[in-house]
């Protein structure tokens, strides 16, 4: 590398990969030189002076006046984080941080292989074109003002057009196959140019275009190169964007960025109105009217707000938010409330599906943005400032009825008993089969969380541990002979929010032939009883799971009563908070065999505390839609009933 330290001290001044006249002709003409400050841009252009023409463009963008980003207004009083730096000094030895599931950084080579793959999943070749590093390096240019940093960005920038080039496809577009006959380029086009990576780019260099812009990496040269390349980015996404999902989102979201940030671009308008067209369709498709986004994941469910927030406040910010209608922001707001409601009062959120934990620091922020974009709510005022100001809503227990989520609630302090049921219709991509799951939180415990993802895709080995964080016998939920689901799609039977003990019914159509009867009572909003009907004409083994968390046991008290030869089972368990981090923990299993053509049902007392529990279970009556139960806790007794009106 040291050979490398002194060709950039020689590169201070120069310039790096020249275009020669056709190429800079060509990018001159992606640009609108009649909008105002390219004058000269113009004038110069049209006397073939294309050299001095780059350079009065440069001078153009250096002293123009923009409303910058709703990430970065302006570069002036900047920090940078420890994290940060630290990414962007590995990245000057090319140790470049793709995943944070892939801690310490990998080394790509002196000479970069974009395709070094060091582990078979995914994600990590996917991400590492989304060159999570660039803008970091930006930061520790601005603030340290060294251009080593800006001059190591130019060349790896440089680096990855030269040896990621688009190609044509011959097979499917943009999935990977596993077909031989695939070339390198090709294969390595659905790594690279994947939709939403390119859109990841198209984002980000706009934060690195305005971080380096004054350094002297940026020649007149370079910055034609960036623009040409930046345009081909844009228009390729434009060309190729994902048929629907979060993907989608996100990458309409970042093409209004791209309009909206170089108007100077003949195609900047069709960027921006493509743009918002997609955002205003999706959000009618992909939310429901309860505000659950379709993926009825809460990790994707924040991302998706955060996106269509994004998108607003860039409008705004440039003078075209009236291109959202009204039912858009309120479509954005019931995103907000729900993910409020589902959410524990340490700002945490559940784990189901594919979801993963967001720290408390970065949840605040987004409240706080979202605060400003929707001033009048005291419901979002209220999680932006730690309830300093604003309202809570008025009802403890809230149901979405669309999204099949529902929240049981003693308070909304740190000392509150909270279980988050998911209970809904088939979810997209990031959703598991896992209805009518639940995550028990209490006085800052998560007693028992769901167990989360873990990885997404890959090879065998990583799609081993895919398939087991995403089954049905790892959720908080029932099985017939340990299989996965083959139907979600929950009903509600019966929703009572309030009163002493709050009741829910849902249903699933879980097997062929097999039918799932979750009833929920919150009782005395203090403990739960679980009871679960199956029934059908379907035998097998019928099993009830239970996850507590890591080090939770001696918190709770669990007693389950079933058939007369029921089974009571520990397996070993694992969570997931996090990509590729997980812990151990205990798997609790009650089961029974299950006849055709007959019902059975288990009932469960859940009590969270250390306190001693002398359970005793009474018996159960059930018939069509009525039911009846006592449960007698230490010497006090419960009478829990419900009749659902069909």
């Amino acid at each position: 590398m040291n050979l490398r330290r002194i060709f950039l001290s020689l590169c201070l001044s120069a310039c790096f990969l020249p275009v020669n006249a056709a190429e800079e002709e060509d990018i001159f003409s992606l640009l609108n030189l009649d909008y105002p400050g390219l004058e000269q841009v113009k004038s110069l252009h049209a006397l073939g002076e294309d050299a001095a023409a780059a350079e009065s463009l440069l001078a153009y963008f250096r002293t123009r006046k923009s409303e910058g980003t709703p990430e970065l207004p302006s570069v002036q009083g900047l920090t940078i984080t420890a994290s940060q730096q630290k990414m962007a000094d590995e990245a000057l030895e090319h140790r470049f941080f793709a995943h944070y599931g892939y801690q310490p950084s990998y080394f790509y080579g002196d000479d970069i292989d974009w395709r070094y793959w060091p582990v078979k999943d995914n994600e990590l070749r996917w991400q590492l074109h989304r060159h999570k590093w660039f803008t970091p390096m930006g930061y520790a240019y601005q603030v340290s003002r060294d251009p080593k940093y800006a001059m190591e960005w130019a060349l790896e920038y440089q680096d990855w057009i030269r040896k990621n080039p688009l190609v044509a496809l011959d097979d499917k577009e943009f999935e990977i196959t596993g077909n031989s006959a695939l070339d390198s380029l090709q294969e390595n086009m659905c790594y690279a140019w994947r939709p939403l990576e390119v859109s990841h780019r198209v984002q980000d260099q706009i934060l690195q275009f305005q971080l380096f812009l004054d350094s002297p990496a940026f020649t007149p040269e370079f910055l034609l190169l960036f623009l040409k390349n930046y345009h081909r980015h844009v228009e390729f996404l434009r060309q190729h964007y994902s048929k629907e999902g979060n993907h989608l989102l996100f990458e309409a979201q970042r093409t209004l960025y791209a309009g909206a940030f170089f108007p100077e671009f003949k195609a900047a308008s069709n960027w921006r109105e493509g743009g918002v067209k997609i955002l205003n369709r999706e959000i009618e498709r992909q939310v429901y009217p309860d505000g659950g986004q379709y993926e009825l994941d809460p990790h994707y469910h924040l991302a998706a707000i955060n996106v269509f927030c994004k998108a607003l406040e860039m409008a705004r910010l440039h003078g075209f938010g009236n291109e959202f209608p009204a039912s858009y922001g309120s479509t954005v707001e019931r995103m907000i409330e729900f993910y409020a409601q589902i959410c524990y009062p340490d700002y945490s959120n559940p784990c189901f599906s594919d979801a993963k934990l967001t720290t408390k620091e970065e949840v605040l922020g987004s409240y706080r943005r979202w605060s400003k974009l929707f001033p009048e709510n005291a419901f979002i005022r209220y999680m932006a400032t730690e309830g300093r100001e604003g309202e809570l809503p008025d009802s403890l227990c809230k149901g979405f009825m669309d999204s099949g989520f529902f929240v049981f609630r003693s308070g909304w302090g740190p000392d509150a008993t909270q279980m988050v049921v998911k209970a809904g219709p088939k979810g997209e991509w990031h959703c598991q089969p896992d209805n009518g799951t639940f995550e028990l939180w209490y006085k800052g415990m998560r007693l028992f969380p769901d167990s989360g993802s873990y990885v997404y895709a890959g090879d065998g080995e990583v799609m081993a541990w895919r398939n087991w964080f995403r089954q049905t016998s790892s959720h908080n939920t029932v099985t017939l002979d340990d299989r996965n689901l083959a139907v979600t799609q929950s009903r509600t039977l019966l929703w009572i929010p309030d009163g002493d003990t709050p009741v829910l019914v849902t249903e699933n159509p879980s097997y062929e032939g097999l039918t799932h009867r979750r009833s929920i009572f919150f009782v005395q909003h203090a403990f739960f009883v679980l009871v679960d009907e199956v029934y059908g004409p379907a035998h097998g083994e019928v099993g009830v799971h239970f996850h507590p968390g890591p080090d939770m046991e001696g918190q709770y008290t669990l007693v389950c009563q079933g058939p007369p030869k029921m089974v009571y089972e520990t397996r070993k368990g694992w969570m997931s908070t996090a990509y590729r981090h997980k812990v151990a923990r205990p798997h609790r299993v009650y089961h029974a065999t299950k006849k055709s053509g007959r019902s059975i049902r288990f009932v469960t007392v859940l009590l969270p505390g250390e306190k001693a529990h002398q359970v005793r279970i009474g018996r159960l009556f059930a018939h069509e839609g009525t039911l009846q139960l006592t449960i007698w806790d230490n010497k006090e007794k419960y009478a829990l009933q419900y009749i659902i009106n069909n």
